[in-house]
Order: C-alpha cells, then structure tokens, then sequence
C-alpha cells in the first residue's frame, strides 16, 4: 500500500485506489496541509475526476477513518470476543487490534493522527473514545472476577494497552521477519510480562 508520494500514478482510478492515494498524501503531508490539488496530482488524474469518486477532500478522510473504525469495532463482536473469561476476551480483542493494525497500517496511522480540527477528525475521536470505553469494561469486568489484580484502575489499564498497541504503527514494516506473529508476541508481552516466572 502506498505510503504517499508526489507525482506518483496508480494502476486504476477506481475508489479504492484513489483512497490509497489520498491516505498517502495525508499521512506525508498532513491532512490540513494536503489540498485535492495535491490529491490528484499524486494519483495522475484531474481534480474534476477525483470529485467524481469523492464529494471533498473530508468525504475521503471520512472514508478512510471509516475503514479504520470499522475493523476495530468489529473486533467486539466476534466470539471470541463475547465469549467466555474477561481476561480471554481482552487478549482476543488485543491481538485482533494488532491483526487490523497490520492489515489496514495506513489507514489506521491516519487514524491515530487525528487531532479533532474539523467534524470528522472529532467524529473519528468520539469513536476511539467508544472504543476505549469498551476495553475499560471489560478490564474492570476481569479485575472483578480476581483474572488481573485488584487494584488495577480499569481507564488507566486500557489506556497503557491502547498505547502498547498503538505504539506498533510507528515502528512496524509489513514483510519484515516475524510479521506473522505479531499479535501473538504483543498479546504475550501484555498479558504475561517479558521477564521470566519467579521460579
């Protein structure tokens, strides 16, 4: 997927594509400072064909925060997920947020660079709010069943995940070795730690 750069043409000039594109520049250029001029310069197209895909450069922002969300949320209503202890619940929903992290990077580094300057971007942090309030719940729902530590503050807890996890997109390259275990390796330092059992 491209990471976004200047006079670069893609294949197709389908929705897809031009999205690709646009969350490319956005995440180069910033979204401010990126105009729909740079948009279909980047994509090899005029600006009236890029308006015959997307209504505004925030109908493209919305589109591609939309993909983000919507691979997260649905994380929650998987059975893994809804069913069973607190603390497997959590580690599934951990792991899977690594999973769509990987799968969707660009998209979901645009996400987490939101900063709330225009409806859509505080749109895009009321629903990772929603989110994290779901992952607190579900912390205090395992401290209450004695699966993490009492005295674990739930906002807190769900907060230093949410870090963990966020945390991979500013490091993590797709084909790079271990890729495929990724979720699994975050998982495991979540939940058990990096230094060995007390013997």
């Amino acid at each position: 997927m491209s990471t976004g750069t200047a006079g670069r043409r893609v294949r197709g000039q389908g929705r897809e594509s031009l999205l690709e594109v646009a969350v490319g520049e956005f995440i180069t250029r910033g979204y401010d400072a990126t105009s729909m001029e740079d948009l279909s310069r980047a994509a090899g197209i005029t600006k009236s064909s890029f308006y015959h895909h997307f209504a505004s450069k925030e109908a493209l922002l919305r589109a591609a925060l939309e993909r983000a969300l919507s691979g997260l949320f649905a994380l929650l209503d998987e059975p893994g997920a809804t069913a069973g202890p607190a603390l497997a619940r959590l580690r599934h929903i951990v792991r899977g947020q690594v999973a769509v992290l990987q799968g969707d990077l660009p998209y979901v580094t645009l996400l987490l660079r939101v900063r709330g300057n225009t409806a859509t971007e505080r749109w895009a942090l009321e629903q990772r709010r929603a989110f994290d309030g779901q992952i607190a719940a579900l912390v205090r729902e395992a401290v209450e069943a004695g699966e993490i530590r009492a005295g674990v503050e739930p906002a807190l807890a769900a907060r230093l995940l949410s870090g963990l996890v966020n945390s991979v997109v500013e490091w993590y390259r797709p084909g790079r070795p271990g890729a495929g275990s990724l979720p699994d390796d975050v998982a495991r330092a979540a939940f058990e730690g990096i230094l060995p059992a007390a013997g």
